[in-house]
């Protein structure tokens, strides 16, 4: 059994309850998988929240009522979605539920997530698949599992386990995508892709076309999102805004407030009076999810 630290928060009042627990995963695995979230919530209406664009590949696994997932825009029907992955956005997205969420929520590193669910990221691009349709029944037996296990320390080792045997037999990228990956990754999205192709000695288009099938996006939107999560992580620890802009390779402060606005809908002065404390994400809205109109990965 893996030594984990396991964090529980837990609250409740009249707009409802909810507990949060989060674990990283077996240490073998820390280099692949970005931690474990479970939560249990009840509200006495439809919840909706905004999830900001990343770079890592969400798993939900749900032992409760569909979730809804639309775009940002909400000019689409939300999807009512069980257990599913999400493959990689390049704008935010609204999740929610109609007042009952119980599930646990995987995230992978990118090269993680191509061994795991044995396919292109690619085919996931912009989108949000449920897993049965990826795994098969494989899907179904970790889902049933999960939610039989009795507790969360129990279904945290189920999951190292499902990770460990999958990961480890699913087929990787190939050598010149990961290393492009590991450099964006290790520059914060701060290396021009004409760059990138230089070191790798290909075309610039080759490069863009390689990466964009195997992760789901290309390498120029790979990059804009890796500079706006490290601004977000400059925004939470209080920096300036001048200072986040130089630091995260923006010209200056209103090229900061335009990625911001396009890539989270949202200024940065909007978004930062939202954030919830630690890693609590964005704060809910407070206007009702309704599913048959055009008006929900924690």
């Amino acid at each position: 059994m893996a030594l984990r630290a396991v964090r529980r928060d837990a609250q409740a009042g009249p707009w409802g309850s909810w507990e949060l627990v989060r674990a990283q995963p077996a240490p073998h695995l820390r280099a692949h998988v970005g931690g474990y979230t479970g939560w249990r919530e009840r509200t006495p209406r439809p919840v909706r929240r905004t999830e900001l664009p990343g770079v890592e590949i969400p798993l939900i696994l749900s032992f409760g009522p569909p979730t809804l997932v639309h775009s940002t825009d909400r000019s689409d029907a939300p999807a009512r979605l069980t257990s599913f992955a999400a493959g990689l956005y390049g704008r935010a997205v609204t999740v929610g539920h109609e007042g009952e969420g119980d599930a646990v929520q995987v995230n992978l590193e990118p090269l993680a997530a191509r061994r795991f669910l044995d396919m292109p990221l690619g085919e996931l691009s912009h989108r949000t698949v449920e897993l049965s349709e990826i795994l098969g029944p494989e899907a179904d037996r970790l889902v049933e599992a999960l939610a039989l296990a009795p507790s969360w320390e129990a279904r945290f080792e189920l999951l190292d386990a499902a990770l460990t045997r999958r990961i480890g037999g699913g087929r990787p990228v190939s050598p010149d995508v990961a290393w492009a990956w590991a450099r964006l990754a290790a520059t914060d999205g701060q290396i021009a892709v004409a760059a990138l192709a230089a070191e790798l000695g290909c075309s610039r288009r080759h490069l863009t076309t390689r990466v964009r099938e195997e992760l789901g996006l290309p390498p120029k939107a790979l990059a804009r999102v890796l500079r706006f999560r490290r601004a977000l992580g400059l925004m939470r620890a209080g920096r300036d805004w001048a200072e986040i802009a130089h630091r995260c390779g923006y010209c200056d402060q209103p090229h900061l407030n335009r990625e911001f606005r396009d890539l989270a809908g949202a200024t940065p002065g909007e978004l930062r009076a939202r954030l919830l404390p630690g890693d609590g994400g964005i704060e809910p809205e407070p206007v009702p999810f309704v599913q048959d109109t055009s008006s929900a990965l924690a």
